[in-house]
């Protein structure tokens, strides 16, 4: 039996790590062409042995010329760019390609992998939020099967078939409120980086774990939602849920509503996502019934995440104003994180210049090829730079 070839990008991140483990544990189905790291040579590397990988992708330059030398005498083959993997494999080559690069560098690549794999996973928040409509006429031009990650938009898909997807009334996702759900407004002007990244209930990156405290994150989720899909802001919502259990609830024109849960582990949505064919048995927990019983769902408090505002004034379709927001939410989060501005003093700069005159005209800017959206992304991070250094 052939094995089914799989990619993943991002390999030596957290839900990188994930995928590759649980490719790891079925080898005898599953043949891993290739992987990417940026920074993390020594565990790339580590990988490729486990499960003799032969190509490689280091973005990081200085990684990349350590790595070709400490490849020089083995058959894997190292590469500086994306843009490689467009000579790699063939059309369809591909059963499954997961895409977990941080920022806008995820963009390129998955489109390039569309035309390759049957099968792609994002996880990349910026790849959907600002180039969907390029990711889903290639989706269509090839033929590609698309999975979204996020567990919220994991679940949504999960729940729906291709008669309901016609048929959505209300779309609910759920957030866990982060670490500042019950924190006062008056304090937030104290706060510090390590209580902003502590999130109650997930673990993840420093950039993510900010998001999810200031409920920009759930912002994103919401435009990710609508794109995917295909629904309109008004009936997108968001509920807080501190124990992350349940993900979604979707209210159908027929009367149905559904309901998705599972513990808050990453690795269940992207197993998921790999065996979408088969039936396999993942190690889980037992039902939560105290949870269950007391899912403790709210609308989310505006007055405490001011940021989820913003939703109400994005454009309905695909406009430059989603990379301007991104652009300008990964702006001030930085400032943050290297200790330039407060956390209150974050929040109010982000929502200022969300709702800019100077960025707003981006909302009547039709989206049309993929370098507007690095175009822009410049452009206002130099505009930034210049207005609060």
């Amino acid at each position: 039996m052939n094995k089914k070839k799989i990619i993943i990008l991002g390999s030596t991140g957290s839900i990188g790590k994930i995928t590759f483990e649980i490719i790891a544990q079925n080898k005898k189905n599953f043949s891993v062409e290739l992987l990417s790291t940026n920074q993390n040579l020594s565990l790339a590397i580590k990988q490729i042995k486990k499960l003799n990988v032969k190509k490689l992708i280091v973005t990081n330059k200085k990684k990349y010329l350590d790595a070709v030398k400490f490849f020089k005498k083995s058959d894997v083959k190292i590469y500086n760019s994306f843009n490689d993997l467009n000579n790699c494999f063939k059309d369809k080559e591909i059963y499954y390609s997961m895409i977990s690069i941080v920022g806008l560098a995820g963009l390129k690549p998955s489109i390039n992998l569309i035309k390759k794999s049957q099968n792609i996973a994002i996880v990349n928040k910026e790849s959907i939020i600002c180039g969907w409509s390029l990711i889903k006429k290639k989706l269509d031009r090839y033929n590609t099967n698309f999975i979204p990650i996020d567990s919220e938009h994991f679940s949504i898909y999960s729940l729906l078939n291709s008669r309901e997807s016609k048929i959505i009334d209300k779309i609910y996702i759920t957030a866990s409120g982060g670490p500042f759900l019950n924190q006062s407004l008056n304090k937030l002007g104290k706060i510090k980086i390590s209580q902003a990244l502590k999130h109650p209930t997930w673990k993840m990156g420093k950039k993510i774990s900010i998001d999810s405290s200031t409920m920009m994150n759930k912002v994103f989720e919401v435009i990710e939602a609508k794109k995917l899909f295909n629904i309109k802001y008004k009936n997108i919502k968001i509920l807080t849920h501190p124990k992350s259990y349940l993900h979604s609830i979707i209210k159908l024109h027929n009367g149905l509503i559904k309901l998705l849960a599972h513990e808050p582990n990453m690795k269940i949505p992207i197993f998921n996502s790999i065996y979408l064919d088969k039936t396999y048995k993942i190690t889980s927990k037992k039902i939560d019934l105290k949870i269950l019983n007391n899912l403790n769902l709210n609308l989310i408090n505006e007055k405490k995440f001011p940021l989820v505002k913003i939703i109400k004034i994005l454009p309905e379709n695909d406009t430059l104003y989603e990379t301007a927001l991104i652009s300008i939410n990964d702006f001030f989060v930085d400032m943050f994180l290297k200790k330039k501005i407060d956390y209150r003093k974050m929040i109010k700069l982000i929502f200022k210049y969300a709702l800019h005159k100077s960025f707003l005209k981006f909302r009547k800017i039709e989206l049309k090829k993929i370098n507007d959206i690095y175009k822009i992304d410049k452009h206002i991070r130099i505009k930034l730079e210049k207005e609060n250094i």
